[in-house]
């Protein structure tokens, strides 16, 4: 089996990421969601309560792959809100890389540096 890699460059960074899926088992909670959308999360990623995503400890149980190395949402066809939000060197973004020890992202619309 292969190691798994960092996304090359013009690549989705989330997908070299996934820090943001592994930030707290409180955080993928669903929001503004329809019933119809979140009949299409598929139920065993879904916690208990029927309020979020389910998680093991910090990390998105839908979420597979090594953090900061190369990941891919199980669920991204019909992923929450809340993930659908959350954006690439946003706030959010930060804090999550952060905690795991990665380096922020450019602000999005900014220049290069």
């Amino acid at each position: 089996m292969e190691p798994l890699q960092p996304a090359a460059d013009g690549e989705n960074p989330c997908q070299a990421c996934g820090a943001c899926c592994a930030y707290s088992s409180n955080w993928p909670r669903f929001t503004t969601e329809d019933d119809a959308a979140l009949d299409l999360i598929p139920e065993k990623f879904v916690n208990g309560k029927l309020s979020g995503m389910r998680c093991d400890g910090d990390r998105c149980c839908a979420l597979s792959g090594k953090i900061g190395v190369a990941t891919a949402c199980g669920i991204y066809q019909v992923r929450p809100e809340v993930c659908r939000t959350c954006m690439p060197g946003d706030v959010e973004c930060d804090m999550a890389r952060k905690r795991h020890g990665l380096p922020a992202l450019p602000r999005p619309g900014a220049p290069p540096i």
